[in-house]
């Protein structure tokens, strides 16, 4: 083969096929149907060089020329990293973000019940009577509701409160699944034994001990708790009103967010876990103690609300790219 005339022939397909994969983040339609043309034809010449030329020189430059098209038509694998990072920058904020609404509903009702029931334990002693008795009511609020945070060693105790607090989150992911129906009582059964603890604490004036012990960590951990609620109840919203979607696209465009929110919370949870083992029974003034708490859901509130705003108006969505059931349309 008269290698000279060969590359004088091709040569102006192997440049466009250059040029093509230089730009492959700005083609048009036809060009990027020109790009695959050109990787199958610049492929095939490669096979005949190898086995007709021997030329070494044009053998390694159309080998790097056909890898380079291949990664641009097949597409490249993102790294794990780069994947984390987009995890925590957009996927996991942007659903929270999105849910935001939800959310802060279902935080507002869960104080405002948890609250109703507090007032009326700590008001009424026939209520109080018929909870516990007046011995157990003083071993819960003397000694009992402190003991809690300090009775186990502080790492096995985070890793007991971490897997707890994600099993109950993950209960209100799961619970979307039949439209999010016992979401709500889900919610109202921890606003009720929140309400009952904090009712007898108030019966015997221990208030103080109640917020001092369950600030810190609770903030934190009950905000996780909301959000998670939040986006079980929004997914099953979803079947009854998908918007402008079909509803199975909907559905699993919300359901693979749903997931995110998931995941995005065992982290959460653990920092709440650790506050709670580490920071809750420690011997820090309880003005400290506290304040670690509100700075600890003030950088997870701030964190969602700057990432998750900023994701919203580049329009992600935080479901996964090139999701399997969205068929590509023009």
């Amino acid at each position: 083969m008269d290698i000279d005339a060969f590359i004088a022939a091709h040569r102006q397909a192997w440049d466009r096929l250059d040029h093509l994969v230089k730009n492959r983040s700005s083609l048009t339609g036809a060009e990027v149907d020109e790009l695959v043309d050109l990787y199958q034809r610049v492929a095939t010449h490669l096979s005949i060089v190898r086995s007709s030329a021997g030329d070494p020189l044009l053998t390694g430059r159309l080998s790097a020329l056909v890898a380079r098209a291949r990664s641009a038509v097949t597409g490249a694998h993102t790294p794990a990293w780069r994947e984390l990072v987009r995890f925590f920058t957009v996927s996991f904020p942007v659903v929270a973000y999105r849910a935001r609404w939800w959310w802060l509903a279902s935080g507002l009702a869960f104080v405002a019940v948890s609250w109703a029931i507090g007032a009326w334990v700590a008001g009424n002693p026939d209520v109080q009577a018929s909870i516990f008795t007046e011995d157990e009511i003083t071993q819960l609020v003397e000694h009992d509701f402190a003991d809690y945070y300090s009775e186990n060693p502080a790492a096995s105790f985070a890793g007991a409160v971490w897997i707890n607090n994600a099993w109950v989150s993950a209960l209100m992911i799961i619970y979307s699944v039949l439209l999010g129906l016992p979401i709500p009582y889900a919610l109202y059964a921890n606003a009720e034994n929140v309400g009952v603890s904090g009712g007898l604490m108030a019966s015997r004036d221990k208030l103080d001990i109640f917020f001092g012990l369950i600030m810190p960590h609770g903030l934190l951990e009950l905000t996780a708790v909301f959000l998670a609620a939040a986006v079980g109840m929004r997914l099953g919203w979803t079947v009854i009103d998908p918007g402008p979607r079909r509803r199975v696209e909907a559905l699993a465009e919300q359901g693979r967010a749903v997931m995110s929110v998931a995941l995005g919370l065992v982290v959460v949870l653990f920092v709440s876990g650790l506050i709670e083992a580490f920071v809750t029974p420690s011997g820090l003034p309880t003005w400290a103690r506290v304040g670690i708490g509100v700075l600890a859901e003030a950088v997870f509130l701030t964190y969602v609300i700057v990432f998750g705003r900023r994701a919203l108006h580049e329009n992600e969505t935080g479901d996964i790219e090139r999701a399997p059931d969205v068929a590509p349309t023009a």
